[in-house]
């Protein structure tokens, strides 16, 4: 976005359907992404003055909002729903005057539905009070995840209170949501109950999942029985308010919304623990300071021994672990699971898989190789079917991203490793080649970020326990014969705290449970990690903290801004700024594959940089994946001379 971008209203799709709801007798509420957000989530288009923020185009864009609302109220639109969800952030003044200037500018219109102002995510702290400042007439709150105190401001305003947690999967606490209820209706003009955010996060039906186990299912609310809970604290609240109506019994057992083997005796409120044995010691009680080693030599050394073992050319091509999950390869899978494929003809039909994807690896010339991944349907659900502690559905899709869903696992106990996870597959494709090949493994934070969590325990806690699983996994990797383990960590970004208040003991925890589960790899073993979806931008301090000796981050898709970092210049440890983006099926050249390399090394020195794409390789085809992957060995060999050269 820049000082020129033209705005235009098209609001064809909302206005469709209003009609089409209101055909089936339903009257909607539109939801769109507030004016504040939109414009904060922007990016300065290259080329924008400096100075440019796309906040400064508020006024234009306060402009389509306003024909937007009054195409929708002449569509006879009652209320309408803008989301702010950035304003659960660390707002400065700037933004809180947009904020402001926004909702006073919109509020005054007299051609417009009622407007719902909804944030999630956390409390709205400094903006409630400007919020409540405006002439919108509902305000939307997340209680499930922050604190009622300061509703006072939003006095005669109805408050749409989200006490049912739309972010994970567990039954609610019936007595604290009720009390939150009744703590924002000594304030508010009206109360309306809701969950804490869109449900677009939970899987849809509980019902659904007959094969988990009975203690489990009475601890779980989805999308369903979310919708259900909701129903149920409006029905008590409204019974608190009637006139005469005794005090409500807020610990009294509730109405089952779980089909059996759930009794009507079973309170909404199960606690987490209620299935879990007590909570097992983590590793590491204090996490280390980030930049203190955790048990491996200094990078110098281990720099030393991994390049006499390896034996590497500069530059050395790799990818970043999958590659592309065929349709025969998930027919297989689908077919093992319905008991139409036996286990020894799955096996076969991986095995194969990964015999030719090294051959393929060696016939173009990579120099470090991995095995595919052919076993895994998903990084993290893999790893969390052979984790105790970890329970997975058959039909919990959530939107992952576009059109993408995943399943994501319930860690819903003390997590244990039974047994090796990867060695099989990992050591069988190293003895196919006497070229090395990775171990890869998914890092602790990725694991409890892409899962649905307990909570009982301190998430830090959560964390470590899967980092003891995951250190036992690099140490048997490493004494099966591999030189090389990736342990990926593309949530670490993620899971960061909204507010700066929080994120430096986060990070601070983060970095240590990484760096214990490294630990245990000996110096001759390149310990890698990988970051994609990041913005590793942000926190290239942490992700040096990682001590990880070779780190792979996305660069390509995002014009290599992380190049321009000058926190870059500094990285202390082996670097691979990703020069294929694999979102697309376009199969970059090598001359600009080459580009990408030689702009890498304006600001790293060569013995540091590697080639790889952005992410794995999952998602394209083999077409596409062999000609890129011809590219980048053809870019990285024509720069080898010059780089040898060098004094």
């Amino acid at each position: 976005m820049g000082p020129g971008t033209a705005f235009g209203l098209s609001a064809a799709k909302p206005v469709s359907e209003v009609r089409q709801t209101r055909a089936l007798g339903l009257e909607t509420r539109p939801v769109v992404i507030g004016p504040v957000t939109f414009l904060l989530l922007a990016e300065a288009a290259p080329g924008a003055p400096a100075g440019f923020a796309p906040l400064d185009r508020l006024t234009d864009v306060l402009g389509v909002y306003e024909r937007l609302l009054a195409t929708l109220a002449a569509e006879g639109v009652g209320w309408v729903q803008l989301d702010e969800p950035a304003l659960v952030t660390d707002l400065g003044a700037v933004e809180l005057a947009a904020v402001r200037a926004a909702y006073e500018r919109l509020g005054c219109l007299t051609d417009r539905p009622s407007l719902l102002v909804a944030s999630y995510f956390g409390g709205l702290g400094e903006a409630l009070p400007v919020l409540a400042g405006t002439p919108v007439e509902a305000v939307g709150v997340d209680l499930a995840h922050g604190d009622p105190a300061g509703l006072g401001a939003l006095a005669g305003k109805t408050v749409v209170a989200g006490v049912v947690s739309g972010r994970d999967v567990w039954r609610t606490d019936r007595e604290r949501a009720l009390g939150a209820l009744l703590a924002v209706r000594e304030h508010a003009g009206r109360v309306v109950v809701s969950t804490s955010c869109s449900l677009l996060h939970v899987p849809y039906d509980l019902d659904a999942e007959t094969g988990l186990d009975p203690a489990l299912r009475r601890r779980l609310a989805f999308a369903d029985q979310k919708v259900a809970e909701v129903v149920e604290l409006a029905d008590l609240l409204a019974s608190a308010s009637a006139p005469g109506s005794p005090a409500v019994p807020v610990s009294a057992p509730a109405p089952v919304t779980v089909p059996a083997p759930a009794s009507a005796s079973d309170p909404v409120a199960v606690p987490a623990s209620a299935s879990a044995s007590a909570p097992v010691a983590v590793p590491a009680p204090a996490p280390a300071p980030m930049g203190e080693r955790t048990g491996r030599s200094p990078y110098p050394v281990r720099a030393a021994a991994q390049a006499a073992h390896l034996r590497l050319p500069p530059l050395p091509v790799t990818t970043i672990g999958s590659f592309p999950q065929t349709g025969e390869l998930r027919a297989a899978r689908a077919a093992l699971a319905a008991g139409e494929l036996d286990e020894a003809a799955y096996e076969e039909r991986v095995r194969a898989e990964i015999r030719e994807v090294v051959a393929l690896q060696e016939r173009l010339g990579l120099d470090v190789l991995v095995h595919g991944e052919p076993e895994r349907n998903d990084m993290v659900q893999y790893f969390a079917e052979h984790l105790d502690g970890f329970a997975v559905t058959r039909h919990g899709w959530v939107q992952s991203y576009g059109s993408r869903c995943t399943r994501p696992p319930i860690l819903h106990g003390d997590v244990r490793r039974p047994e090796p996870i990867t060695v099989r597959w990992a050591s069988y494709a190293q003895s196919l080649t006497a070229r090395p090949v990775k171990g890869m493994l998914t890092g602790p934070v990725t694991i409890v970020a892409w899962s649905f969590v307990r909570d009982d325990l301190p998430l830090r806690d959560v964390v470590f326990q899967v980092a003891d699983a995951v250190r036992a996994e690099v140490r048997d990797l490493e004494a099966t014969g591999l030189s090389v383990v990736q342990v990926d960590e593309p949530a670490l970004r993620e899971l960061l705290p909204l507010r700066r208040a929080g994120q430096d003991a986060y990070l601070e925890w983060a970095v240590a449970a990484y760096r214990w589960a490294t630990s245990g790899a000996g110096d001759r073993t390149q310990i890698r990690t990988h970051l994609c979806y990041s913005d590793a931008d942000q926190i290239l301090a942490a992700v040096d903290a990682l001590d990880a000796d070779v780190t792979s981050v996305e660069s390509a898709r995002s014009g290599a801004r992380l190049l321009g970092e000058p926190a870059v210049k500094g990285f202390g440890r082996g670097l691979g700024p990703g020069v294929y983006d694999i979102h697309s099926p376009r199969v970059p050249t090598a001359d600009e594959v080459g580009e990408l390399l030689e702009a890498a090394l304006r600001v790293l020195p060569a013995d540091r940089v590697w080639v790889n794409p952005d992410c794995g390789l999952k998602t394209r085809t083999y077409g596409q994946v062999e000609a890129a992957l011809t590219n980048l060995v053809e870019a990285a060999r024509r720069l080898r001379g010059a780089v040898e050269s060098r004094p």
